[in-house]
């Protein structure tokens, strides 16, 4: 590995540019960035690129053939294709971190051919929301290399990174259970309190969970819950997908997790209700656009 550390980030949407941001903080300027969005200068990973956080490369070779360290930032549908497009440029020896919310099995197929380049892959499983601690956020790193891997990731910046088994898999099987819990309690939240409000009962329905689950801002936490399906229900969706391929995996039929992926990705459609200040107008601008059989049935 060369002395000045190349890094390239593949894949610049929300967690790329956040670790472009902070990375650039912490006086790490090397840092090439690829998305296959690039080539469409109106893209939104293109105008992030302009700011100038990143060099934005030409081609995948151009940002992968130098790189000491490659984060792997795709969406989950990306994250086999990322790394078999990837392993054609890799140099060997270079670390390639997976920070891509998959199942145990897709990591195991991505790891695969970065082996076959003969560089080191690190599974990485992101453990919290991106936003508040950023670069810190709590990953398990997992697979052969990352005992080796984690000082520098430390050094980079990883503070809430640590080595959680040599084993690749591992990591994403905690990261994907998880997920069963968090983005389907953001479907089981939408679904109940959409429903709730177009009854006009909803007030009641909060009250309930407030007395099962007392200390807890329902209004606050479903109106928070409701928003990152509504800003990231398509790549959630996609990641309840391969959520669902875990449980699957373990010799569990994953109703619950399936029917989250559906909710998710109908969320998505709804993205404008974002504005709405208060639970109550987030609900109402998403039935605003949502039919109520209820008068059909009436006539």
């Amino acid at each position: 590995m060369s002395a000045q550390l190349h890094i390239c980030l593949l894949g610049f949407g929300e967690v790329g540019q956040t670790l472009a941001a902070d990375l650039r903080n912490r006086g790490h300027e090397d840092v090439t960035a690829w998305d296959i969005v690039f080539p469409d200068p109106n893209s939104k990973p293109s105008r992030a690129a302009a700011n100038g956080l990143v060099k934005a490369a030409p081609t995948a070779h151009a940002a992968l053939a130098s790189a000491d360290l490659v984060i792997s930032a795709v969406t989950a549908a990306q994250c086999v294709d990322a790394a078999r497009a990837a392993s054609q440029s890799l140099q060997a020896g270079a670390f390639f971190m997976d920070l891509n919310s998959v199942a145990p099995h897709t990591k195991q197929q991505a790891a695969r051919h970065v082996t076959a380049a003969g560089s080191r892959y690190v599974e990485a499983a992101v453990m919290a929301p991106i936003g508040p601690k950023r670069i810190a956020t709590a990953m398990l790193l997992g697979g052969p290399h990352a005992a080796t891997f984690q000082p520098l990731a430390e050094r980079l910046g990883f503070a809430g990174a640590r080595v959680y088994s040599d084993e690749i898999g591992k990591a994403s099987a905690a990261k994907m259970c998880r997920s069963v819990m968090i983005k389907g309690l953001e479907a089981l939240i939408s679904e109940s309190l959409l429903s709730a409000r177009r009854y006009g009962v909803e007030q009641t329905v909060l009250e309930s969970l407030r007395d099962l689950f007392p200390g807890t801002d329902w209004p606050k936490l479903s109106r928070y819950m409701i928003s990152r399906s509504l800003l990231h229900g398509r790549r959630r969706a996609e990641e309840m997908r391969e959520v669902a391929v875990t449980v699957r995996d373990a010799g569990i039929e994953p109703h619950m997790s399936s029917g989250a992926a559906e909710r998710q990705d109908w969320a998505a459609a709804h993205a404008a209700a974002t504005q709405g200040e208060t639970l109550e107008q987030v609900l109402d601008a998403i039935l605003a656009a949502t039919p109520d059989p209820r008068g059909e049935r009436e006539c």
